[in-house]
């Protein structure tokens, strides 16, 4: 089971439970994390990516990409595509699995809270202010800004060896925190198709109490931004490498 395909869909699968499991806690009624904000929100997803990055590296996969953006902008830097398919594949299933596991961990309150719109909110990303194209450019920069600093974190420049051992997930989680902190209120930040669409998907097949639509319709946004966002990343990567 150790393998570069098991690590990413652990990993991921980690990343999204943990990340939607605080998206549940500070929406749905009667959990004690009810109303905690939008901190508590960031950090839980900065603290899901940490662990999501561990548990990847443990179970085979070293680059721990956890992100079709990231593999897609390791791809366009390097030349190589040929393994877009079997990481996908393990970031879409594993995003799917850690949502519904989240989505069980939480039945008892799916059915005390009223509103379906923050239901869905647990799952994926929406728009705060819809408008198809500023949404867009959000995507794309908080995603562009996730390669080129996750680059930048383990490149020669700023240590001949990279970070020190163990250090470099704690910096990409804290990469994540100061992305939702700082970029994350207009979109919600998936800035990671798989993060958006296998939870998407798991909400519109799982049996969720008055859980209303998927919103289908927003949903290309967090993908072909966030894509189109980590290709340019990986072309600047490209063409400044020394």
């Amino acid at each position: 089971m150790h393998s570069v395909w098991f690590g990413e869909f652990m990993g991921t699968l980690v990343l999204v439970l943990l990340g939607d499991g605080v998206n549940a806690g500070v929406t749905l009624r009667k959990s004690y994390a009810a109303d905690a904000g939008w901190m508590a929100i960031t950090t839980g997803w900065a603290l899901g990516v940490l662990c999501g990055v561990l548990v990847a590296q443990a179970f085979g996969s070293p680059g721990a990409y956890l992100n079709p953006a990231i593999t897609l902008a390791a791809a366009v830097s390097s030349g190589h595509y040929s393994m877009l398919a079997l990481y996908w594949s393990a970031q879409l299933l594993g995003a799917f699995c850690g949502a519904s596991i989240m989505a069980l961990h939480y039945a008892p309150h799916w059915r005390l809270t009223p509103d379906p719109a923050a239901k869905l909110g647990v799952f994926c990303t929406n728009a705060a202010v819809r408008n198809p194209l500023a949404n867009l450019f959000s995507e794309m920069v908080g995603t562009a800004m996730l390669v080129v600093v996750a680059a930048s974190i383990f490149s020669h420049g700023v240590s001949l060896s990279g970070p020190a051992g163990g250090v470099g997930p704690w910096l990409v989680g804290s990469l994540v925190w100061g992305i939702g902190l700082s970029l994350g209120g207009t979109t919600g930040y998936a800035i990671n198709p798989a993060r958006d669409l296998g939870p998407r998907i798991a909400h519109a097949v799982l049996p969720i109490p008055g859980k209303g639509g998927s919103n289908w319709r927003y949903a290309p946004i967090p993908i072909v931004g966030d894509l189109a966002g980590g290709a340019l990343a990986g072309l600047l990567l490209h063409f400044a490498r020394p």
